[in-house]
């Protein structure tokens, strides 16, 4: 299985080495030309969504991603990935829109609103969970499954091919949202 790593900004390095660490062959994505290797499934890393979203457009990212993901390419967005993929962003602009989700950009307040906690992820089991200025969706419409909440608040979803976490995964030890991911991918690329 081979993932790109949107690597424009965020914890993209740390993504990489958990997917590593599963087997999973991985490069980044910077810049157009990387769009001509052949990949299974794509990760949007954490980061600032509108700046983010900016330079894919400037990059002639977009458009290509975009089309890549409407035509069923497994994609996993945290954090700012998720609000990448909302259909609708409170506080925002969306910008792939591709998930039938409303965020709500920096639910949890600024930098000093970070928190960690475990609680239940479906599926998998207690998982730790990290969150960074982070977002949490506010309304899970049609075809998607909510995977985990906190608090009453919903903080990882599926639907189809994509899966989001309002979490960073990657900056615990625990493989087990990685693997779920990958494990997902490979269903959706038979």
């Amino acid at each position: 299985m081979v993932v790109a790593v949107l690597a424009l900004q965020g914890a993209f390095l740390e993504h990489e080495q958990m997917l590593k660490k599963l087997g999973a062959e991985v490069f980044e994505i910077r810049q157009k030309k990387d769009l001509e290797r052949p990949f299974d499934a794509l990760i949007l890393p954490g980061g600032e969504s509108t700046v983010m979203a900016k330079l894919m457009r400037e990059d002639g990212l977009y458009e290509p991603l975009l089309a890549k993901i409407q035509a069923g390419l497994p994609v996993y967005g945290t954090c700012a990935g998720l609000i990448l993929l909302a259909r609708e962003v409170e506080g925002g602009t969306p910008a792939f829109g591709t998930m039938n989700i409303r965020a709500l950009r920096n639910a949890y307040g600024r930098q000093l609103g970070s928190f960690f906690t475990e609680e239940e992820f479906k599926g998998i089991g207690t998982v730790p969970m990290t969150f960074i200025r982070a977002p949490y969706i506010e309304k899970a419409y049609e075809d998607v499954e909510v995977l985990a909440t906190v608090d009453g608040k919903i903080v990882a979803a599926r639907q189809g091919n994509q899966l989001v976490t309002a979490f960073h995964p990657e900056l615990d030890a625990d493989l087990r949202v990685h693997q779920y991911f990958l494990e997902m991918a490979k269903k959706e690329s038979r």
